[in-house]
This record gives C-alpha cells, sequence and structure tokens, in this order.
C-alpha cells in the first residue's frame, strides 16, 4: 500500500483542492484520515490517503462496457430462464444482505440461461462461478432452471 499526504488551507485552497480531487479519481483509495489543524494562523485539512496502486474503479453510475439488452440477445426460452435465474439471485441477495452482482452478473446468469447446468459440476464451468459461490448459491440457481423448465413444459402440455 502507498500512502499521499495533502494539506488545504481551509481559506483559499481551490488549486490545493483540484490536485486532491485528481488524485482520488486516480488511483484505488483504502482509507483516508483527516484532521482540521492549524498552519501558521490559519486552519486546515490534513488528509493521509491510503491507496493501491493502479487505475481507480469504475465510480457509481459509471459503466465498464455497453449496456446489454438480454431479451433482444437470448432466444425466448433462454430469457424466461434468465428472468427466473435474476428472481432467484435477487432472493439470494435478500437472504444474504448483499448486492445482487456479489451473487451473479447478469452476464453469468445469460451464461447459465443458454446452457441450461443440470449440476454444479456443469454450473461450476461457468467462469467466475467457483466453488464458493456454487456452494452457497448453486442449488438456488439449479432450482430456478429447472422450475423455469417444468413452467415452460406445464405451458405447452408436455410431460417428462
Amino acid at each position: 500500500m502507498q500512502f499521499a499526504f495533502f494539506s488545504i488551507p481551509v481559506d483559499g485552497g481551490a488549486s490545493i483542492a483540484q490536485e486532491l480531487n485528481a488524485f482520488l479519481r486516480a488511483h484505488r483509495v483504502v482509507s483516508v484520515q483527516k484532521e482540521l489543524t492549524q498552519r501558521d494562523t490559519s486552519p486546515c485539512w490534513r488528509l493521509c490517503i491510503e491507496y493501491l496502486e493502479g487505475p481507480a474503479s469504475p465510480r457509481d453510475g459509471e459503466r465498464r462496457g455497453p449496456r446489454v439488452d438480454y431479451k433482444e440477445v437470448l432466444s425466448e426460452e433462454d430469457f424466461a430462464v434468465f428472468v427466473r435465474l435474476r428472481e432467484a439471485r435477487k432472493e439470494c441477495a435478500g437472504t444474504e444482505g448483499v448486492p445482487v452482482y456479489a451473487i451473479c452478473t447478469n452476464e453469468q446468469l445469460a451464461q447459465i440461461a443458454r446452457r441450461r447446468p443440470a449440476s454444479v459440476e456443469e454450473l461450476r464451468e461457468i467462469e467466475g462461478l467457483g466453488e464458493a459461490k456454487c456452494a452457497k448459491y448453486g442449488e438456488a440457481l439449479l432450482a430456478a432452471v429447472v422450475e423455469q423448465k417444468g413452467d415452460a413444459d406445464a405451458e405447452s402440455g408436455e410431460c417428462d
């Protein structure tokens, strides 16, 4: 980890504040410690910023790539499975108290919808779904695939 230090006068430190903001945008910040102190006769903020090397990650509202409309890229049957998988992901996230993307990304759900894995081992073949996620959420995801297949079969009048 690296450290950077800034001292910004309370009155008139606009250029230093701009430098600080540019630094924060360009680095992966781990923590910030700030303290209001006296510098000569004027108050100033002193900041200690702990950061990691490498570019900053996208901020809220920024995206890494173009937004994908899965209704357009998946077949009608695959999209129905995708929708059910999103519902299952949301239920798991609510139970765990984590954001939905911590369970699976939309792209991973689309891969599950296309491949329709029948076992946790097949689920692990999808990039980003390792042993821990499969152990924790695999059964719920597989159940969503099976449930959607059952719903589709019932609608079409097919039997197993």
